[in-house]
């Protein structure tokens, strides 16, 4: 005898109950991550670097994106770059960019923050630092003492190695001749031609660790590093003297704003140097987190700062004290 199967030997009243109750029950609402995709700025997006040409702003992700805006931060066009983790980005003399990204290469765009290309990087193996000359020279530190210079956008490279094993943490030119490189251990380099040739200055004191630098001219500069430690050069480094950090965070960044050295760091902080203390710049809404990027919006008076959980701000800053 054949036999009948589970589901023909059913009530007929139960196979329509069913049939109606799974024609009201809804889908479920994607319309959120849907939503999530489209947005420029998404919650993934960890902001490690932000470099302003006066026209546009770049953010460097950790995730593969630069983040391009054009009016100042109020929208951001998403740029997908692939494996990349944008450490540091500069600008050079024709407002162009130039990044380093962690996984060996040197990134540039155009002065519209679009047409972004690569070059591979051998030397430093990881790079740490980006800066253009004023001649429009690319250079980037990083990791055992080795700084690499570019004229030719990365095509060819010639390099300083030091021999050190050592991380170089922070460059910077002041002018057409004068350049600084610090790193760990306290190691301070300076340049007098340019870069065709540096030399090692006086070590900082207590084998100090830089996070982020920041030269006014030749001569007077700011060094931020472990456990909120700042110190300050009048002399080219010859000599540093430690300023209070009333934050009492560490500073991840360094730059110049209105004329006056600002930072942003740990626990959500924005300081500005009043005197010869770091203070707090209170703004609405802060959260409590790493700041990885900062910069200056001084036409509009106002700081786009940039942390993880896709935090990108503009922070206006006319009124403060």
């Amino acid at each position: 005898m054949r036999r009948i199967s589970a589901t023909k030997r059913l009530p007929v009243g139960t196979v329509l109950a069913g049939m109606l109750l799974a024609a009201c029950t809804q889908a479920p609402d994607m319309s959120g991550i849907a939503h999530e995709r489209n947005r420029s700025v998404q919650r993934y997006d960890v902001s490690q670097a932000i470099a302003s040409n006066g026209d546009v702003l770049v953010v460097g992700t950790q995730n593969g994106v630069a983040l391009v805006s054009h009016d100042q931060g109020k929208n951001w066009e998403r740029i997908v770059l692939g494996q990349t983790s944008l450490v540091d980005i500069a600008v050079c003399k024709d407002k162009r960019f130039v990044a380093i990204d962690h996984y060996h290469k040197v990134w540039s765009a155009d002065a519209q923050g679009r047409n972004w290309q690569s070059v591979p990087l051998a030397q430093p193996h990881t790079p740490l630092a980006v800066t253009c000359s004023p001649q429009g020279d690319w250079w980037v530190a990083g990791t055992n003492a080795v700084i690499a210079a570019s004229s030719d956008a990365g095509k060819t490279w010639r390099t300083t190695d030091f021999g050190e094993d050592t991380q170089i943490t922070a460059i910077q030119f002041v002018d057409d001749r004068h350049a600084f490189a610090l790193g760990e251990f306290g190691l301070l380099l300076t340049s007098a031609d340019g870069g065709a040739s540096w030399r090692k200055g006086p070590a900082l004191p207590g084998e100090f660790y830089p996070y982020a630098a920041l030269f006014r001219n030749d001569r007077e500069g700011w060094v931020s590093g472990i456990a909120g430690q700042v110190l300050h050069t009048v002399d080219g480094g010859a000599s540093w003297k430690k300023q209070v950090n009333a934050t009492q965070v560490s500073l991840n960044r360094l730059f110049m704003h209105d004329g006056v050295p600002h930072a942003v760091g740990n626990a959500g902080v924005v300081a500005r140097l009043v005197g010869d203390t770091w203070r707090a710049v209170p703004y609405p809404d802060p959260v409590p987190v790493f700041l990885g990027g900062g910069a200056s919006l001084a036409d509009q008076k106002a700081i786009v700062i940039g942390g993880p959980g896709g935090l990108l701000r503009a922070l206006a800053s006319a009124n403060q004290e």
